[in-house]
């Protein structure tokens, strides 16, 4: 059994879909400390399977983090619509330089920033901000 194996225990036994926790009681259900990191860098609760183990836990117990706020240490883990895509999927169809950089892109910023279907954050939005006039 991992570290972190209980917090995955503890969320599938869960009935909501909300799971609203405060860091010390992740370290309650963890039986430790976090790691530094998780009270310094957002990007440390990021739903990227490749972050860190822990993201791992919670991806495979069904659930994606939002709501993380550093400041008051406490975050919102919520179940996954489809428990089969709560973590990243690797794309099917062959990669080109843009389409693994916005990739790239939308992995680093999972769980951080939502965008609309269809948008695609690596084109110019044609909007003239006052520093550029």
């Amino acid at each position: 059994m991992g570290k972190y194996d209980p917090l995955g225990s503890f969320l599938k036994s869960r009935a909501t879909d909300e799971v609203p926790m405060k860091f010390e009681e992740v370290e309650a259900v963890i039986g430790a400390a976090l790691p530094p990191a998780a009270g310094r860098y957002p990007a440390w609760w990021s739903n990227n399977p490749r972050n860190n183990v822990m993201t791992k836990v919670w991806l495979e117990a069904g659930y994606r983090t939002e709501r993380v706020d550093l400041g008051g240490r406490k975050l919102v883990f919520r179940r996954a619509a489809n428990p089969a895509h709560a973590a990243v999927v690797a794309p099917t169809t062959r990669a080109t330089p843009r389409s693994r950089t916005l990739e790239a892109l939308r992995n680093k910023l999972r769980g951080t920033v939502r965008f609309a279907p269809g948008f695609d954050p690596t084109k110019p939005t044609g909007e003239v901000w006052g520093a550029e006039t």
